[in-house]
């Protein structure tokens, strides 16, 4: 198959799938701008919770990684990388927000969690219409029409983009990160409770930018 004929082919793989998603199909009640927003890291020991608020062109479906976008869970590493980068590319706005370790501690993680959502919205350079939030927790204090979707990151396509973003943009911190902090294997577990971190945990305790919050990093204080 040519490069024209598998264009061709993803271009009506998504237009296919259209119905499946909220803000572009035909039936569709979201007028104008559409920010689909999504979070990643909130289970992590270390490091902190990232959001990404993503504005989707309504033509997305002409594109031929639309039928590529998913939730950023089911894809690789190398796909996520790709697809982020042509994501930030196509989008007609985006933005990181995050939440610091200290403010999960203070807050907990799902305020703080709703909090770097907040933040990646307010920076977006052009105001949408509406904001899909990925799960059932409203973002306090939003100046702009939002509507939570319990999955969304598998019903819209601006949430699924935004999850893809959202983890890149943070795997990618952490990689740098990983090169200060070196006891904890985070290269390889992005922050989250390995067998390996959890470990270096046990041995050598937590580092500046782990959650005290959460149990697993409590261990050293314990011994």
């Amino acid at each position: 198959m040519n490069t024209e004929n598998i264009h061709k082919s993803s271009y009506k793989s998504s237009v296919s799938n259209a119905k499946s998603w909220l803000e572009l199909s035909i039936y569709s009640q979201f007028p104008g701008l559409v920010a689909g927003i999504d979070e990643v890291g909130r289970g992590a020991l270390f490091g902190p919770v990232v959001a990404a608020a993503v504005i989707l062109p309504r033509n997305v479906l002409m594109e031929p990684i639309a039928s590529e976008i998913k939730d950023s869970k089911q894809l690789s590493s190398s796909c996520r990388d790709r697809l982020a980068k042509k994501i930030c590319q196509l989008s007609i706005d985006w933005k990181i927000g995050f939440a610091t370790t200290r403010e999960i501690d203070h807050w907990n993680i799902l305020q703080a969690t709703l909090l770097a959502m907040r933040r990646a919205v307010v920076i977006l350079e052009l105001q949408p219409s509406l904001c899909l939030v990925d799960g059932n927790q409203s973002i306090k204090d939003l100046p702009l029409p939002q509507k939570t979707i319990v999955k969304g990151d598998s019903l819209s396509l601006s949430i699924a983009a935004a999850s893809i973003v959202a983890k890149v943009w943070r795997d990618n911190l952490i990689i740098r990160l990983a090169r200060k902090y070196t006891l904890y294997d985070l290269h390889r577990n992005k922050g989250y409770g390995s067998t390996h971190h959890l470990s270096a945990l046990r041995q050598h305790g937590p580092s500046p930018l782990h959650r005290l919050s959460f149990r697993p990093c409590q261990v050293h204080s314990e011994i």
